[in-house]
Parts: structure tokens; sequence; C-alpha cells
């Protein structure tokens, strides 16, 4: 099939199948989960997945071009975000053939949600400062510890945990990523409320919770480079918006805007000029990152950059709104409203921008680290860490 008609199939199949925004009643867990079942079985989910792992096949280009089409429709992906973005692709790259055959099918369907266990109180920007346990007992690791920040947990069935594994060695040296189970009753979930009213994101509580050792990611004390896999996936798959899409439109976008706003003021026209250049910009950037990556050529820490252009693309989307539309805009339960209150999270989740630019500056452009006291240093003997 050619693009043209793989993109006028799934034009055609979106119209027949993406349900109503405003549908009353039910579960809406269920309802995303009836969705993404007849998503992959269409052929539009996991679309660049390799097929022995239930994906499709195909190409960066199929994918646009779905992508392309599905702007014009709400889409009930959010909750499959974490699985689709970040914790899937992690699988398949660092997963064993065991763990892709049971968990990767199941996440593409939307059997199973996902969740990310990496922040923690103590340890937000610095990752490899985390303090969650786990001791190896027998063919099983018993898990102790506390994440927060924890997006979707509420819905999970699985999350991809961190965890220290050494403290007698440097920090980023004694880390182990695991697969846990989100519904054993040793884990606690409590949803914590941002300033929109939501609830999206939770703290996790692990008490002696068992982990089997086919459930570990990678070798043992080799959990930091798993960790940066998913970090780099994570941050590709914010700045191109990848199970996202909650609403037909961003109410702050340069098309909402243009709506409501003088465009015959000079002034507001060169705003929205200012607009339409950085979010042309970011779409071609995020393009040739997707691109390259279908060349066999990973993007590395550029995805940092990619992230960092899109929370700054955010809060000036968000600042013009209010400017434009006045300061009442920001209050109320409107989707403007709601989107403006949450601008500033994209400068927070998937790392600070502070944290982007020191990854962009030491790992792109090849500027001097900023010192560190703690890189040979056993994690035992850091002051932010725990003791035995």
């Amino acid at each position: 099939m050619n693009l043209a008609d793989y993109r006028r199939s799934a034009r055609t199949w979106l119209q027949e199948n993406v349900p109503a925004d405003d549908r009353p009643g039910g579960d809406p867990i269920a309802r995303a989960k009836e969705f993404m079942a007849k998503l992959h079985d269409a052929g539009y989910s996991g679309i660049t997945w390799p097929r022995q792992w239930g994906g499709q096949g195909l190409t960066q280009a199929e994918e646009r071009a779905f992508a392309a089409e599905a702007r014009g429709f709400t889409l009930p992906t959010y909750v499959f975000s974490i699985g689709l973005g970040m914790t899937g692709p992690t699988l398949v790259d660092r997963g064993t053939d065991a763990q892709r055959e049971r968990f990767v099918r199941p996440l593409l369907r939307g059997e199973e949600i996902w969740c990310q266990l990496f922040s923690e109180p103590g340890a937000g920007s610095d990752v490899a400062g985390l303090q969650t346990r786990a001791e190896r007992d027998g063919d099983h690791w018993i898990v102790n510890g506390q994440k927060v920040w924890t997006s979707v947990a509420h819905h999970a069935d699985w999350g991809l945990l961190l965890a220290r594994t050494d403290v007698e060695v440097p920090k980023h040296k004694g880390l182990t990523m695991f697969v846990v189970d989100m519904h054993h009753p040793g884990v606690t979930v409590r949803p914590l409320k941002d300033m929109t009213g939501r609830s999206n994101f939770n703290e996790i509580f692990f008490d002696d919770v068992p982990i089997p050792d086919e459930h570990r990611v990678g070798e043992v004390n080799d959990g930091w480079s798993v960790a940066v896999t998913t970090l780099l996936h994570e941050r590709l798959s914010i700045s191109a918006g990848v199970g996202m899409s909650g609403q037909k439109e961003d109410p702050t976008s340069l098309e909402a805007l243009r709506r409501v706003v003088d465009t015959g003021d000079p002034l507001v026209r060169d705003e929205l000029v200012e607009l339409h250049i950085r979010s042309r910009a970011l779409a071609l950037f995020n393009q040739r990152l997707a691109q390259e990556t279908e060349a066999g050529i990973f993007p590395g820490a550029r995805g940092s950059a990619a992230k960092l252009l899109l929370a700054e693309l955010t809060m000036f989307q968000a600042d013009l709104a209010t400017r434009l539309a006045g300061p009442e805009a920001a209050l109320g339960d409107s989707p403007l409203a709601h989107a403006i209150s949450q601008a500033p999270a994209m400068s927070l989740g998937g790392g600070t921008n502070e944290i982007m630019r020191n990854i962009v500056g030491d790992r792109v452009l090849n500027l001097p680290p900023e010192p560190r006291v703690d890189k040979t240093v056993p994690f035992k003997d850091l002051k932010v860490g725990t003791q035995g």
C-alpha cells in the first residue's frame, strides 16, 4: 500500500472507530482498553515496532502519516503513553526474548497498562541517587522503598522499576532494573492532585515486594545503562507526543489562538508568527530524529534537546495565550485554563530544563562537564544515601 492509500485508510478507520468525546457513563479505562485493542488489530498500534513482538514492522513514514490523521481526533490513549513511549521500547531494546514475548503484545493491545518508577522524594533530577532497595533472596528480589511523581500508576498493571542493589559501589554502578507487578499487596499507590485538580501522577510505597529474577531487565548492577535507554525514549516520546493525545486541539496552539484573538493587530500577528516558527522548528527537528532512528542512527542525547525545545515552546504558548486572551483565561475549568496551568509541568517531568541543558552541553556540544564530587564514592558513604 502506498503512503497516500495508507493515509486514506487510516483516516477512514479513525472516523469510524474513535469514540465520541462526550460519551457518558461507563469505565473510561475499560473504554480506552477496548479502543487500543481495536487500534492494534487494525494495524495502527506499534506501527514501527518489530512484527515478532506484536508490532506492525512498518516505517516512520507510516507512523507520521497516521499521526497526521490522528491530530483531528481525541484518541483515548493517554493512559498507555508511558508503555508506548518509554517502558515498551526499553523492553524491545534491552529485555529478554521471554520478556518481550510476555509483555510487548499485551502492552500494544492495551490489555495491560504500564508506569515508570524512577523518581523518588530524595532523588528527582538526580535519578542515580535513589534509595529504593532490592535485595536478593534466592531466585527473587525483595523490594522496599518509595517512588513519587509516577504518572498513571493508579491504573498500572506493571511498572519498570529502578532499584539499588549494591551500596558498596558508586551510585551509578549499583542499580538494577526490574519489571514489578503493581497489583502485589505490598505495593501501595496514592494519587497526588496537581493544581488543575487532576490526579494523573502518584506516590508509591513498596513493602517487602518480591520480584522474580526472570523479571530483571539487563544485568545485575547495570540498571543505569538500561535507565539511560528508557530516559532517551522518554524524552523522544514526550517531544513527539507519543500516546498523549487527550483532545482534538491544544487550546494554546496557533490554530486555536487565531480564532480568539484580534489577528488584525500587527503586534498580535508578530506573536503568532513567532509561535508558528517555534512550532515548525520543533516538528522538523522531531522528524529528523525519527528519520535518523529509522536509518539506524539513534539520536542519543539530542533527544534531550527535543524535550527542552518542547518545554520552552509549551511555556511560550501558555504565556502568549494568557497575554492575548487575558489573565482570566487561566481561571476556571475551561480547556484553555487547564492547558495554561499544566504548562509548567513540561519543564519538570522527564527531566528539568536545567538537566536537559546540562546533557546537551556535555554530550552534544562537548562542553566541560560540571564538577562531580560523588562519582567515585560508594553510595553508602554519601550523605544523601542509606547505610547498610
